[in-house]
């Protein structure tokens, strides 16, 4: 077993914290980057400033795999989260040995008992569990099973919209000693700052850096421009812990 890297640490950087996503392609928007190279995405993000990684590993819809979680975490020294549905304990077993800090949760895929249980099997295995809930009722849910680390997913797995005002209403519901993470729709720093403001300690964006021509770079850019929007009222936004 590789040593793991502290995924919650690193979200609890008094500091703009990205989770910055590898991934080649979406359900929703077909291919997103033809050329994908996971040791150069990932070096840029980490040069960039990001707090760690998300990397893809389904292969059907997303074209991910475990072999790009382990060459992208091999090429930096960031915490890196295993981005899949996972759906049983072999799973969880399977992204520790590849070397992942972190494993994503989907409260809508699981029952309540099986959620639990792999929370616990994640603990066991000193891996992060990012619990991901789209509802006041999810949530609910993943505090009951033990989550700590929870994510808030502003798409709406059925339909796709996707509505930021989802994790401005959750987090006023997510207690103070849990780590809050928003994901996805966040477009731009004044997006990311406003979260941030609202309590997230972090967030989680991929496919705005996938399609851009430099994703270092829009990152880069977007923890700029996000820092800037935080400066004048509170260094501190997003400090929660």
């Amino acid at each position: 077993q590789k040593e793991r890297r502290d995924f919650r640490g690193a979200l609890t950087r008094p500091h703009v914290n990205v989770i910055s996503e590898l991934k080649k392609a979406s359900p929703s928007k077909g291919v997103l980057r033809e050329e994908f190279d996971p040791e150069a995405i990932a070096r840029a993000y980490e040069q960039a400033g990001a707090a760690a990684l998300s990397v893809l590993t389904e292969e059907q819809y997303f074209l991910g795999s475990l072999d790009n979680l382990r060459r992208a975490r091999a090429a930096t020294r960031l915490p890196v989260l295993r981005k899949d549905f996972i759906l049983d304990e072999y799973q969880v077993y399977e992204a520790g040995a590849a070397g992942a800090d972190a494993v994503l949760l989907i409260v809508a895929a699981l029952e309540e008992k099986l959620l639990a249980d792999l929370i616990r099997l994640a603990e066991e295995l000193k891996l992060a569990a990012l619990v991901e809930v789209h509802s006041l009722g999810e949530l609910e849910t993943a505090l009951t099973a033990g989550a700590t680390i929870l994510g808030v997913n502003n798409r709406n797995l059925k339909t796709f919209a996707v509505t930021p005002e989802t994790s401005l209403d959750l987090i006023k519901q997510i207690p103070r000693d849990c780590l809050a993470v928003s994901e996805s729709g966040l477009k731009n720093g004044a997006d990311v700052a406003r979260v941030l403001k609202a309590g997230f300690g972090a967030v989680l964006i991929g496919e705005q850096f996938m399609k851009a021509a430099d994703p270092g770079r829009e990152l880069a850019g977007l923890i700029a421009e996000a820092q800037q929007e935080l400066t004048p009222t509170s260094p501190s936004a997003g400090k929660r812990t």
